[in-house]
């Protein structure tokens, strides 16, 4: 029976293969922009990384303290209270650290700033993966307070630099500032823990921490022992049989004690009836967890706006299967009164939906593989991005929604042409294609046209924030600026030595083709920045301290000119303002007014840290910068002489003539050769520093776009097609009302009143929808209210302009129908 129902249904489609193109082609989109947002959000939410074992009973540890009566996830660790959790839980069989890091790799010109993971040698526990060639590293391996040089590679990093070949183990790999020797690769598509391109090795993190923390011996030399730094993150694996609840109890009740320890040991750590300190175990993956970016919020509204999209899209085909449907009726009730059954006809018109939305989903799959492939670009790193037509999971997903999409789509017109009576279906004759009014068929127009307004007033919210976002004034230019930095690997160098390396830098960088100016600089902005208290005297600290924090830049004299940011009075840092030379500043004019809001800040005195000299004087004021995430408006930002705060730090900023991101790798390569020994530079330009701030906001812009413009198209087909079936259905109706003397523009209005009707109705729906959603989305925008007049007044325009141009064709036949032909058509 089942063949015959599809043999039936194949000839039926190709009769009408223009029917056939337009329905594959529209759940194909549909199926198609689902298959790849799923595959995306999978990722990003679901999916257990690669090679972990029991997935379900492995955590990442939040360490939950209370600052300001608000309570605060800290995903980071510091070394001692991972080692007291491991030594105090009960609940566990691994526990295992980790962190991320980049650092240079290689020497000379080739040295690169790359992924690296530093692991503890429980890390390897979590997981059922294998080394490739050699082996993992072990405890011995990873002891403190040095732990190994050994290093297992990345398998995407062994093929490119090593070429596969097994003659690398034992191989010297230089990472940072230690010579590592390979000892295993890791199989294809390990990552560890983070949902990032796979490091290009793994290396014991106690070998990490030392070689990291040596830049200050004195203080951090016993680093495995204080509670000075958060810089690593924990992992746990539940026994079996133990609960969530138990094993967070254990974990709360460790932490407690080691909160006790860390109040013992250092200053400044709050009481704990304030802190309150507890721990959450949490996903796996930190964007599923307290901690998820705007990246996976993102990919979460957009994997619902896909969603609409495949409900726009059977919407349409449903109307299609109607209108067929509707055409079919005599023919119908001619093989019911033949004597099908009526549950035989119901499987025969299912059979042909599903042929249909089968044939949709082969198309929508191999939309998704190849036009998904820039989706998977924006959302997900490298390593984790999976062909689609290889991938089960995401297979599965699309045959479910064949399934339920074929059904949908198929069930209102079987039940549409079950329906009525018999004797009068026979009887209609010629008159079967006469007009008929379907609710269903208005119904589901109406609701495309509400799901599309609401996804076009999500698209006209981001653009409007990536708009807000792009057309605020930084007070700097983005787009021609390179950042320098130094990395000195160990190298002997003295503070003079240090601080001329840089100096030197600064004018080789000026001397280049193309460049306009450079000057030193320490903190970069969006990046990381510092912070120093500052005193005014006979001003109140508490006072000061209202105001927020002030952040610093230590630079030299071509730092405004580099950096495009005007001088607005006063003098900005020179030459002169050396080591030994009178202390100076050069405030912003936020920080300038908030000071001194009633005289000129130029000449005042500032105390600056702990400093208690003499004065530090403002000696000019700057325009204001903003240097920080723009969830802050922090402006307050000041500008002091490098020689007189951090003469052997950072890096140098250049300035182009014309694009920087283009002539990175010539001034890298450039610099380089002023290295000494294994020291080496990285340039970055400061458009890619700038691009994870906005990223958010592009992504939602970009898809919401897209996937409304998606919509929109849709639901125009299906307004035009349902509109010109109409005026199809009532050739007669037409030409008896021209023939009793309607006019060309009374058979417009009429046709067109029925579409904008329908638009109409579909824009209060989707407005209202789009009010009801914007309390959600609102975290996600910027400067922008959901309720933004504009965006609601632009969708209501755009949406009736699509409606009459959809419904203007139709109309335009309507008017031109020849009374004596229309009548002729009974």
């Amino acid at each position: 029976t089942l063949a015959q129902d599809l043999r039936y249904a194949v000839r039926g489609l190709r009769k009408t293969p223009g029917f056939t193109i337009a329905v594959v082609l529209t759940l194909g989109l549909g199926i198609g922009a689902n298959a790849a947002m799923f595959g995306i959000v999978d990722r990003l939410l679901f999916r257990a990384p690669s090679y972990l074992a029991d997935a379900g009973r492995v955590h990442r540890v939040y360490l939950m303290r209370t600052f300001d009566g608000k309570e605060n996830a800290g995903g980071w660790f510091q070394y001692t209270h991972y080692k007291n959790l491991e030594r105090w839980t009960t609940s566990f069989d691994v526990a295992a650290a980790m962190t991320d890091s980049r650092e240079a790799v290689g020497v000379g010109d080739n040295a690169r700033q790359l992924h690296i993971g530093p692991v503890s040698a429980n890390f390897w526990k979590l997981f059922d993966a294998r080394p490739v060639i050699g082996r993992f590293f072990t405890t011995a391996e990873d002891t403190t307070p040095t732990g190994a040089a050994v290093a297992v590679l990345g398998y995407g990093y062994w093929q490119s630099r090593y070429g596969g070949r097994t003659d690398a183990l034992g191989q010297q790999l230089k990472i940072g500032t230690l010579d590592y020797t390979i000892i295993g690769v890791a199989p294809p598509g390990f990552a560890g823990l983070v949902n990032a391109d796979a490091p290009v090795a793994f290396i014991p993190i106690t070998t990490h921490a030392a070689s990291t923390f040596t830049w200050n011996p004195k203080d951090l030399s016993d680093w495995y022992l204080k509670y000075d730094i958060s810089w690593m993150q924990m992992f746990v694996r539940r026994k079996p049989g133990v609960s969530l609840e138990t094993a967070t109890a254990d974990l709360t009740n460790a932490y407690q004690r080691s909160y006790a320890l860390q109040r013992e040991m250092g200053k400044g750590t709050p009481p704990a009836d304030i802190a309150k300190p507890h721990v959450f175990a949490g996903p796996v993956l930190a964007e599923r967890g307290p901690q998820a970016g705007e990246v996976s919020k993102v990919a979460s509204w957009v994997s619902g706006v896909a969603l609409i999209v495949m409900l726009i899209a059977a919407a349409n085909v449903a109307n299609l299967l109607l209108a067929r449907a509707l055409r079919r009726r005599r023919e119908v009730a001619v093989r019911l009164a033949l004597g099908i059954t009526r549950a035989r006809l119901l499987s025969q018109l299912l059979t042909e939906s599903l042929l249909l939305s089968a044939i949709g989903g082969v198309v929508g799959l191999v939309l998704a593989q190849f036009g998904g492939a820039v989706l998977r670009a924006q959302f997900l790193p490298t390593s984790a991005r999976v062909s689609v037509l290889t991938d089960g999971r995401t297979l599965l997903f699309a045959g479910v929604a064949v399934l339920v999409v074929g059904l949908l789509t198929g069930l209102a017109p079987a039940w549409q042409s079950g329906r009525g009576d018999l004797t009068t279906a026979l009887k209609s004759g010629a008159r079967e294609g006469s007009y008929q009014k379907s609710r269903t068929r208005v119904a589901l127009l109406v609701m495309q046209g509400a799901l599309s307004v609401v996804l076009l007033v999500g698209a006209g919210l981001f653009v409007r924030s990536l708009d807000n976002v792009q057309n605020l004034h930084m007070g700097f230019d983005v787009d021609r600026l390179l950042r320098v930095d130094v990395d000195e690997r160990g190298e002997k160098l003295t503070d003079a030595e240090k601080s001329a390396l840089r100096y030197r830098l600064a004018d080789a960088a000026r001397a280049l083709p193309g460049v306009e100016a450079a000057a030193r600089a320490v903190t970069v902005p969006f990046s990381w920045r510092g912070d120093e208290s500052i005193f005014l005297p006979g001003v109140d600290t508490a006072t000061i301290n209202r105001m927020g924090s002030f952040s610093i830049q230590a630079t030299t004299g071509e730092y405004l000119k580099t950096m495009g940011t005007r001088l607005l009075r006063g003098r900005m840092i020179d030459a002169h303002d050396t080591e030994k030379a009178p202390k100076v500043l050069v405030v912003s004019e936020t920080m300038a007014k908030r000071l001194w809001p009633h005289a000129d800040a130029l000449g005042q005195c500032v105390k600056i840290g702990e400093d208690t000299m003499p004065c530090t004087t403002v000696v000019g004021v700057a325009e204001d910068v903003r240097a920080d995430d723009f969830a802050t408006d922090n402006l307050q930002y000041y500008y002091r002489p490098i020689d007189q705060t951090e003469p052997t730090n950072g890096g140098v900023f250049v300035r182009m003539r014309g694009s920087a991101k283009s002539a990175a790798e010539d001034v890298r390569r450039a610099l380089q050769p002023l290295m000494p020994g294994a020291a080496y530079v990285t340039v970055k330009p400061m458009s890619e520093i700038f691009a994870p701030n906005v990223k958010s906001w592009r992504l939602g812009a970009t898809m919401f776009v897209a996937f409304g413009a998606l919509a929109l198209i849709l639901a125009a087909i299906g307004l035009y097609s349902v509109i010109a079936y109409n005026v199809q259905q009532r050739t007669h109706e037409l030409g008896v009302r021209v023939a009793f003397g309607a006019q060309v523009g009374d058979v417009l209005r009429l046709v067109l009143g029925e579409g904008l009707r329908l638009a109409v109705a579909g824009v209060v729906i989707g407005a209202a929808l789009a009010l009801l959603a914007g309390r959600w989305v609102a975290p996600l925008l910027y400067q922008v209210q959901p309720t933004d007049p504009l965006v609601f007044g632009s969708v209501v325009a755009v949406l009736l302009v699509v409606a009459t141009a959809a419904s203007l064709v139709p109309a335009l036949r309507a008017a031109r129908v020849d009374p004596s032909v229309a009548l002729r058509n009974e």
